[in-house]
Order: C-alpha cells, then sequence, then structure tokens
C-alpha cells in the first residue's frame, strides 16, 4: 500500500489529516522528539502536542518516559485490527439500541405517508444502477430471475454483485435463474460463473436458447415483485458509445408481464451445463452437420423442399419473406400437392406485397425478429441458416453459407414444437387485396404506397393534406430546431400556438379475444422541456368499436402527467370533454423513455376506455425502428379551429404490447417509431 492510500485510510477511519501525517511519519522514522516533527511536517509546537494527545488516547502513539520525551507509532496492523473493533463495538451498540434509538425519532419525526402505488424509476449511469441491483440481490427472498448478455455478466461481477449474492444471509433458500448467450469465445467466462455460483451454495440454473434466440433486453426480477429493465439500445458490449439506462418498477402488473417473457424463454431453452460440455467435448446430435460450400448447401435445401409431402414450416427474416417470393413456382407445386405450408416472418411495409402474393398458396404470421431461419419438412429434415445482426433486414435463406442440416428426429420434435408455440402467439395478418389492413400513411414511406392503406388511415386523423417526404436536408433542419428550441410560455392557447418537441410511437394493437379488448390505435409522446407545457409525457387511445363498421378510430382516452396540457387537450377536443376521457396520472405512473432507435412506454393504473366497456390495464409497449429514417411534413385538420402541421423523421418500428394475461407483436406495417417530432397545434382565424 502506497503512502497516500494509507493515509487516505487513516483518514476514511476517523483521523483528520494532520494526525494521519504525524502516525505515518513516526511510522515511517520510527521514535522521534517532538522538536524533530514540528521541524520536519513543519507543524506549530502548540499544535502538535494536541495532535500527539489524540493519538495516544485512540492507542496509536507510545511515549517513553524519558526527558524530553520521545513518541513512536503502534504497528500498522495493530491500528487496523484497534479500529475494525472500534467500529464493530459502535455498529453492536447502534444495533442493540436501535429500538429505543427509532422511538425516539417516531416521537417528534414527521410521519412519512408510504406511497404504496405503482411507480417507475430512471436509472442513468453505472454509479446509480449496479447499486440499485445490489439492493435489490441483498432484499431477494425466495427467486431471481434474470436475463443477460456475457458482457452483461462479466460487468455485473467487476461491480461486485456476485460476491454480494454470495454473501447473502439465506442464500441457500434463494432459486436463481439465468438466460444467456453462448459460443465458444464465452464458454470458458460461463463455465467459471457456474462455479462460482454453485461454491456460494445457490440453488443455481443457466440455460440458453435452444435455437439460438437473442435474448431479450437485459431484465433482473426479484421475487416477482420489482423488476430491472435496461433500454439502452445497440450493442451493450460497446460500453463507450452505449451508457447503461435502467427503469426500475414495483408495479406487479407489469412486473408479472417480464416473468412471463422470461418464462416462456426459459421454458424453450436448453441447459447452460450440458451445452458447455456438449461444445467443450465436440460431440455433435447424430445425423447433424454443417454444409460448409454454399451451392451444395443451396442444391440439396431445394431438393429437400421439393420433396415435402405433408408440410413445410419456414421461419425466415423480412428480407427472406421476400426471397421466398422469387420461388413462387415451388409454393404453387407443394401447394397442388396439397403440402401445408407455413410462414412466420416480420411483416414490414417492403415485404408486404409479397406476403399478399404468397397468401393463396401458404399461411403466414408476423413475429418478432429474434428467431433464427429455419426450415423444417415433414419432421424429417431440418435446415438452419447463418443470421446477421442488423435487425435481419438483410437476412437471407439464399445465405447458404455453413447452413446446419439435420435428422435428428428429437431435436427436430422440439424445434417444431417451438415453431408451434411461436405460431399460436403471432399474430395473423388480413392480407388480401380487397380489404386493407389498416395502417399509419407515414409507414407507407417506402415508395410507391399502397392507395387503400393511404385512404384508411387518413380516415383515422382528417389530412387535408397527404404526408410530403423530405430529404436529407429537412431531416438536419428538424433535429436543429429541436436541439436549438427554446420554450415559450403560453398566455392564451387558444390563440397561441401550441408546439411539442420530442418523440412520438404509434401502433395499432388487436387484442385477442381472452383481454375483452377491441381493437385500438395507441398513440404515445415524449415532450422534452422545450415545448409549450413543458417536459411530459402522454397518451391517446383510439378505439375501433367492434359494433360499428368500417375503419374508423374513435378518440377515446387522453392519459398525460401535465395539469396545463390535460386541461389544453378537454378544452380543445369534443371527444375528450369529461373526467373520465382526460386523465392526469403522476409523473411515475406514466413513463415513456426514448434511447437511440428503441422506445419504451408504459403505465402502472388502468385506463377506463369510456364510454366503451373497457379497461385498459397496467401494461407496456416497447418500439424498435427498423430500416431508413425518413422524413415527412403532414397538415391534419384537428380540433375544431386548430390546425396541426406534423414535422418527423420516423422509422417503421416493430411494436410489442406487453401484458401479464397476453401479449402483442404488431408487424412493422403497423408500428411507428418519430425519434424527432415537431409537432405544431395552430389556431386557425375564423375569417
Amino acid at each position: 500500500m502506497s503512502q497516500e492510500k494509507v493515509l487516505k485510510t487513516l483518514e476514511n477511519l476517523g483521523l483528520s489529516a494532520l494526525d494521519a501525517r504525524v502516525y505515518v511519519f513516526l511510522g515511517k522514522k520510527g521514535p522521534q522528539e517532538a522538536k524533530t516533527i514540528v521541524k520536519a511536517l513543519t507543524i506549530p509546537k502548540q499544535n502538535l502536542y494536541p495532535i500527539l494527545k489524540n493519538l495516544q488516547g485512540k492507542g496509536l502513539v507510545n511515549t517513553t518516559l524519558e526527558h524530553p520525551a520521545k513518541f513512536s507509532a503502534v504497528p500498522f496492523e495493530k491500528v487496523l485490527d484497534l479500529f475494525i473493533k472500534a467500529k464493530m463495538e459502535e455498529a453492536q451498540r447502534i444495533k442493540k439500541d436501535k429500538k429505543e434509538i427509532l422511538s425516539d425519532w417516531n416521537s417528534f419525526a414527521i410521519r412519512e405517508n408510504a406511497d404504496q402505488s405503482a411507480k417507475f424509476t430512471i436509472l442513468e449511469g453505472k454509479n446509480y444502477i449496479y447499486p440499485k441491483l445490489r439492493q435489490m440481490i441483498e432484499e431477494t427472498k425466495n427467486k431471481l430471475s434474470i436475463i443477460s448478455t456475457v458482457p452483461g455478466l462479466i460487468r455485473t461481477d467487476q461491480f461486485g454483485l456476485l460476491d454480494a449474492a454470495s454473501s447473502h444471509a439465506i442464500k441457500s433458500k434463494i432459486q436463481i435463474r439465468l438466460l444467456t448467450e453462448l459460443d465458444k469465445q464465452n464458454t470458458v467466462t460461463l463455465k467459471n460463473l457456474l462455479g462460482k455460483m454453485q461454491k456460494a451454495g445457490f440453488d443455481f440454473k443457466g440455460r440458453i436458447p435452444e435455437l439460438g434466440l437473442k435474448p431479450f433486453t437485459r431484465i433482473l426480477i426479484q421475487d416477482d415483485e420489482k423488476a430491472i429493465f435496461f433500454v439502452t439500445s445497440g450493442d451493450d458490449r460497446d460500453q463507450k458509445r452505449n451508457a447503461d439506462v435502467c427503469l426500475w418498477t414495483n408495479c406487479k402488473s407489469l412486473v408479472n408481464s417480464f416473468s412471463a417473457v422470461f418464462e416462456d424463454l426459459w421454458r424453450n431453452s436448453i441447459d447452460l451445463e450440458k451445452k458447455i460440455l456438449e461444445i467443450e467435448t465436440g460431440k455433435t446430435a447424430p445425423q447433424t452437420f454443417v454444409i460448409g460450400d454454399e451451392e451444395s448447401a443451396r442444391k440439396k435445401y431445394i431438393e429437400k423442399v421439393l420433396s415435402a409431402k405433408k408440410e413445410l414450416l419456414i421461419m425466415t427474416s423480412a428480407q427472406g419473406l421476400q426471397d421466398l417470393e422469387t420461388r413462387i413456382c415451388h409454393l404453387k407445386e407443394l401447394h397442388q400437392r396439397n403440402v401445408a405450408i407455413r410462414v412466420i416472418a416480420p411483416l414490414t411495409s417492403e415485404n408486404l406485397k409479397a406476403a399478399q402474393q404468397m397468401c393463396e398458396y401458404c399461411n403466414i404470421r408476423h413475429a418478432a425478429i429474434n428467431y433464427i431461419t429455419t426450415t423444417i419438412i415433414d419432421e424429417e429434415h431440418l435446415f438452419q441458416f447463418k443470421t446477421l445482426k442488423n435487425h435481419g433486414l438483410a437476412e437471407s435463406p439464399d445465405r447458404f453459407e455453413s447452413t446446419i442440416y439435420t435428422s435428428d428426429s428429437e431435436y427436430i420434435g422440439k424445434t417444431r414444437l417451438l415453431f408451434s408455440g411461436i405460431w399460436n402467439n403471432a399474430y395473423a395478418p388480413f392480407l388480401t387485396q380487397s380489404a386493407p389492413q389498416i395502417v399509419s400513411s407515414e409507414s407507407t414511406m417506402h415508395s410507391p404506397p399502397d392507395e387503400n392503406r393511404v385512404k384508411a388511415y387518413r380516415i383515422v386523423d382528417n389530412y387535408i393534406e397527404d404526408p410530403v417526404f423530405l430529404g436529407i436536408d429537412a431531416q438536419k433542419d428538424i433535429l436543429k430546431r429541436i436541439q436549438s428550441a427554446k420554450r415559450v410560455r403560453l398566455k392564451d392557447s387558444s390563440k397561441e400556438p401550441v408546439i411539442h418537441y420530442g418523440s412520438v410511437a404509434q401502433a395499432f394493437v388487436h387484442p385477442p379475444e381472452i383481454a375483452n379488448l377491441p381493437n385500438m390505435l395507441i398513440q404515445v409522446f415524449h415532450s422534452n422541456a422545450q415545448s409549450s407545457f413543458g417536459a411530459e409525457n402522454w397518451l391517446i387511445v383510439r378505439v375501433l368499436p367492434q359494433t360499428l363498421e368500417g375503419y374508423t378510430f374513435v378518440p377515446t382516452v387522453y392519459v398525460g402527467t401535465n395539469p396545463k396540457s390535460t386541461a389544453f387537450w378537454k378544452n380543445n377536443s369534443p371527444a375528450l370533454l369529461t373526467e373520465r376521457n382526460c386523465l392526469l396520472f403522476k409523473r411515475d405512473q406514466l413513463e415513456v423513455r426514448v434511447q437511440g432507435n428503441t422506445l419504451f412506454a408504459g403505465w402502472t393504473k388502468p385506463i377506463s376506455l369510456s364510454p366503451f366497456p373497457f379497461t385498459l390495464p397496467p401494461s407496456c409497449m416497447f418500439f424498435e425502428g427498423y430500416g431508413n429514417l425518413r422524413t415527412s411534413i403532414s397538415k391534419i385538420m384537428g380540433p375544431p379551429g386548430r390546425l396541426i402541421v406534423h414535422e418527423i423523421n420516423a422509422y417503421e418500428a416493430f411494436a410489442t404490447f406487453y401484458n401479464p394475461s397476453w401479449k402483442h407483436s404488431a408487424p412493422g406495417t403497423e408500428g411507428l417509431f418519430m425519434r424527432d417530432s415537431i409537432f405544431t397545434s395552430n389556431p386557425v382565424s375564423k375569417k
């Protein structure tokens, strides 16, 4: 330990800086007279004697009986023992007197009105996140459920969280379950982690998704009561570019939603130890091999597909669906032979027309993009293809290099079971040309737009001009205006423009029958501090009544966190005139958080969809922008006497709605993430 560290340690143990300097000097030089100490440390003589007396009183310095007296330092090891003993005695004394101290405190302290309502807390940066994680681990009573990448686990270990878990008082009673990734590069790391947790005495189990599923964003769930949810975008291996951002919540419904996600992944995963052993020994499943040559793999794949007699199951990417269209003759041929064809893929505006053409020959369902491309033929042959990491948009079943092939019936059976589970929970879109899917007009940003889709959406919002798509200069201009905006306080909102600067996301949600909810368009907003009403979160729910014909989504409820903004909406929207339609939530009851190309929104209170007999329970939504950023401007005739100009830089988005009892994943054609939004509501002159 260096001298500076010793001095710092002594100061942390309660010595003053001068006390520590005198002790260290005596420790280095041995017994010394007072005048020598004064000269060496340039301390006034009248100040030295109180210091020596204090050090003697603490038992850190000894003195001789001769004259002049000499002073010497007690060995540092004994000094540390003295401090440790004193601190332990102090802690024991406080513990012993705890009840009496608390009684004294309660006799005069103002009693806090304990708020047990569900809340969100935003944590940014490692200095706030990891202490919170440590606290959650230390407070765990029954179980911890964790989803993490390997770099995330390494970072957790570096901050001492595994050590905190190892010292837990009731660790033998706590069940820890971990879902993570595995490859040859991180096998040793995970093996060491397994050994460390098992040695500590935990009931620890680790698994990895059997089909190579990319783990859900990092989550820690404590006793099914509290959860911390990382919303950091991008590759969490790049710590410099992506500072950690977390949302902590104790909302029971949302925690249950995260638990349901975890349990779903856990059921479809395999034991971590077994997989590590498989990698170390090099043993693979029978009849399984990698076809290295691309042309050979393509030839074998087409041969097996064309040999199908009963069924063809395909799980592919957004681009992969378009590539399937090029082999439409194969699909026709198989369909004519009564082969059942089912395809799971992310639906986007780019592949919508391909899906519409293919739906005559096969069933297509939408699912998110985190599944490996797989084809199963007659429960006899299985192909899995290399997956790229750019949101799957360039991923294709034609990437036959290093294709995995197996005829192992056990593995195929498990994979088919997983396919069926995904299929049953996937959204079945209505793809016929005669009745267009209800989607945002902004999602037609990739030309040419589908006229039916634009027309259907324009019934939702009364556009007086179709969106005009602009170039890179306009994109930069919107960003610059948001960054340089200054808040202009309103005097009379009925006569002045009301401006929102921030981000918006929206998605069409189609709940299952068990939810007892209608089809909805949910729009969430995060307004920056420069906006007319200041920083706030708000959402609007539009309902498609099940009893009405057509595609009219009725504005049903507004929920906000700013009283002034809520009053504005109530006064300027005929559909939101009552207390039941305009709801004011606390800031920790409605959270909208933007990070990179993702947006998280969640609410901890039920939302009544009055006048309809429905209630939207506490839920959350996660939007993932994909594809190219597009810029547009549109004009909408809003509430009476208001003209809205909306300027946006937007991505199409995959939107997932999480609820304890059900989950909905919206196709890219039905989700939109307006990362940069300027929303101006202008009063219109009566003239």
